[in-house]
C-alpha cells in the first residue's frame, strides 16, 4: 500500500446504518483507521465530522447515489435495516442487494460484517440455539432479514470475508429508549408465567465492541450471536429492572388477553422464545463482556436509597 496516496494507506472502514450501535463503534475505530460513513441526511454531516467520521451522502433506496462507495472502503460494518414497508414484495431486502451490487463494479473490501436479528430463527418454544440452528422466520421483518443475510453471503463467494452478526434486543441507559423505564411508567402488562417467552439482551456497547472484532477476526460465512449471558423470561426481566429503578413492577395478564389489548409489534415479542449461545462471541471473536448480565447494564438507573437517620446519642 506504499505506493498509494496517504488517505488510502490506511485501512477504510465503512459504516452503514451509523446510528447509535454504528457511531459507538465508530468511537473505537476513529484514529485507527479511517472512518467513513453512508448517511442519506444532511443534517448529520456536522455531527459525523465532529466525531472524527468522513460523511459519504448516498442512499440505500437510490442505487445511483451509492455509486460513489465501489473501491472505497477496505472494510464494511452494514448495520441497516431492510424497509419496513414494500410497495414490490415483503420478502426482500432492496438496500442491501443495491449495496453488494455497488460494490461489485469496482474492488471489493476485504471484510463485510452485516448486523442480523435473532429473530430468524421464530418461535424456539425456550430451546437452547446455536449458531448452526435452520432459520425458521415467523414475521415478514425477519423474512426480510434472511433475505439480507444471503445477499451478504453470496458477496462472499467473490472471495469477501462475510460475517454475519444475529442481534437480539439491544439496551443501554444513554440509548435513546434504550430502557424500560417508559413502558414501565405506562404499567404496559407483560405475560403470567406459564405463558411467558424467554428473551436475549445485549448491551450497546457490548454490541459496538463485537461488530469492531467481528470487522478484523469474523470468520468467511460465519453466524456469531451477539448477547450476554442472561438467562430471563421477559416478565421477569421487566420485574428486575422496575426493582433496579424504584418502579412498580408490570401487572401480569394471561396470553388471551394480551392478544386482546396489546400492539401486534409488542404481541409478536411475546410470541417467540429462545435462548442464544454465544460461545463463539467469546471464543471466536474474543470478546470479553464488559456487561455480562443486563442486570449489571442497568444497574446505573437504581433508584437511590433512603438515608437513615442517625440516631442522637446522649
Amino acid at each position: 500500500m506504499g505506493a498509494l496516496p496517504s488517505r488510502f494507506r490506511k485501512e477504510r472502514v465503512l459504516i452503514i446504518g451509523c446510528g447509535d450501535v454504528g457511531q459507538r463503534a465508530a468511537k473505537q475505530l476513529v484514529g485507527r483507521t479511517r472512518v467513513l460513513a453512508l448517511t442519506s441526511s444532511p443534517e448529520k454531516l456536522a455531527s459525523f465530522r465532529a466525531q472524527g467520521i468522513v460523511p459519504v451522502q448516498g442512499n440505500l433506496d437510490l442505487p445511483e447515489t451509492l455509486q460513489r462507495l465501489s473501491g472505497w472502503a477496505t472494510r464494511v460494518l452494514h448495520l441497516a435495516p431492510p424497509p419496513s414497508d414494500r410497495t414490490g414484495g415483503w420478502s426482500t431486502d432492496p438496500r442491501t442487494l443495491n449495496l453488494i451490487r455497488a460494490f461489485k463494479k469496482r474492488a471489493l473490501p476485504l471484510s463485510v460484517v452485516y448486523g442480523s436479528t435473532s429473530g430468524v430463527y421464530g418461535d424456539c418454544q425456550g430451546q437452547w440455539v446455536s449458531e448452526t440452528r435452520p432459520v425458521k422466520p415467523h414475521t415478514p421483518r425477519a423474512v426480510r432479514r434472511v433475505d439480507a443475510e444471503n445477499i451478504v453471503r453470496y458477496l462472499g463467494r467473490s472471495g469477501v470475508r462475510a460475517s454475519i452478526l444475529r442481534i437480539p434486543g439491544i439496551y443501554a441507559p444513554d440509548r435513546p429508549n434504550g430502557t424500560p423505564r417508559e413502558r414501565l411508567l405506562k404499567g404496559t402488562p407483560v405475560l403470567m408465567k406459564k405463558d411467558d417467552v424467554y428473551t436475549n439482551h445485549v448491551h450497546a456497547d457490548d454490541l459496538a465492541r463485537a461488530c469492531v472484532a467481528a470487522i478484523w477476526r469474523g470468520k468467511p460465512q460465519r453466524v456469531v450471536h451477539v448477547n450476554d449471558n442472561t438467562q430471563l423470561k421477559m416478565g421477569d426481566y421487566f420485574d428486575m429492572a422496575a426493582d433496579i429503578m424504584g418502579l412498580n413492577r408490570p401487572p401480569r395478564v394471561p396470553r388471551s388477553q394480551a392478544q386482546e389489548t396489546l400492539p401486534l409489534m409488542l404481541l409478536s415479542f411475546m410470541s417467540e422464545s429462545r435462548r442464544l449461545r454465544n460461545d463463539r462471541l467469546t471464543s471466536e471473536l474474543r470478546i470479553r463482556l464488559k456487561f455480562p448480565t443486563i442486570k449489571e447494564g442497568l444497574q446505573s438507573l437504581a433508584a437511590p436509597s433512603t438515608p437513615t437517620k442517625k440516631k442522637l446519642s446522649r
